[in-house]
């Protein structure tokens, strides 16, 4: 990705950019000198670090996409017909209350061989009637977020909920109906074998790791996730950023830690 293109994204999601004055950092893009000059989000002792440079900040990095575009899913007709089956149960679901007011179960979206596996907390009123997570304002937000990175929903990244039903008038799930809902994530994760999971929002965070840590205290370390061990990176729910816009910057630091971890990886 050319760096006028990341930075319309990073200009779309509300972060702003540092441009040096003429002849300062010679040779250095906007997003170079960005990426930078933004201190790095404290980790505890067991994270994967991206580059840091000698005073104690993120190294320039070149303005290059995360990768190249991912190629076409290649799904078995077992695994074909295992995701089928998934939908069809979420669809007929009635494990909770939720189903006598949804619309329609929300499974996913997104390449189901993706090393990438974004997770919400559940489908709100547009993604009800539509059937696919993140629409609206907020998906509008999140796909510039997850560009901005080199990610996209229609090439390199699943997306999907704890909860696939909405909850009445968008409320915070309750515990049963995690409880309910939560194995059918972990079919999803067990299909997928994702590289890297990131959680957006509270709710996500808080089911995913069994905790009740706030937020701002998850941010910023490499958890791991299930049987497989995978790389968990807590960030902040665009609806949330939406409501309150002076902590893009914080959500843009996440998505950077998260692109450095995952570089670590390949």
């Amino acid at each position: 990705m050319d760096a006028r293109r990341r930075n319309q994204y990073l200009e779309a999601i509300g972060v702003d950019l540092w441009v040096p004055r003429h002849g300062a950092h010679d040779g250095a893009t906007a997003t170079d000198t960005a990426t930078a000059t933004v201190a790095p989000v404290p980790r505890s002792s067991g994270a994967v670090a991206p580059a840091v440079a000698a005073h104690g900040v993120l190294a320039a990095e070149p303005a290059i996409a995360l990768a190249a575009a991912a190629p076409p899913e290649s799904l078995t007709p077992e695994q074909v017909a295992q995701w089928d089956e998934l939908r069809a149960e979420v669809a007929a679901c009635t494990r909770c209350v939720l189903h006598s007011s949804r619309t329609q179960g929300v499974l996913g979206v997104g390449n189901r061989q993706a090393d990438w596996l974004v997770i919400g907390e559940a489908p709100g009123a547009e993604e009800d009637r539509r059937g696919e997570p993140f629409v609206g304002r907020a998906g509008q937000l999140l796909d510039a977020m997850l560009k901005a990175i080199g990610l996209s929903r229609e090439t390199n990244v699943y997306i999907a909920n704890v909860l696939k039903s909405r909850p009445p008038g968008n409320r915070d799930p309750k515990p049963d109906e995690v409880a309910a809902c939560l194995p059918y994530l972990m079919r999803q994760i067990a299909l997928m074998q994702p590289r890297l999971i990131l959680a957006v929002g509270r709710i996500a965070a808080q089911n995913l790791l069994r905790t009740d840590v706030p937020l701002g205290r998850l941010r910023g370390q490499v958890h791991h996730f299930g049987e497989l061990n995978t790389p968990l990176i807590v960030t902040y729910h665009p609806a949330y950023l939406l409501r309150s816009p002076g902590d893009k910057r914080k959500a843009w630091e996440d998505l950077k830690f998260a692109r450095g971890v995952f570089r670590q990886l390949m």
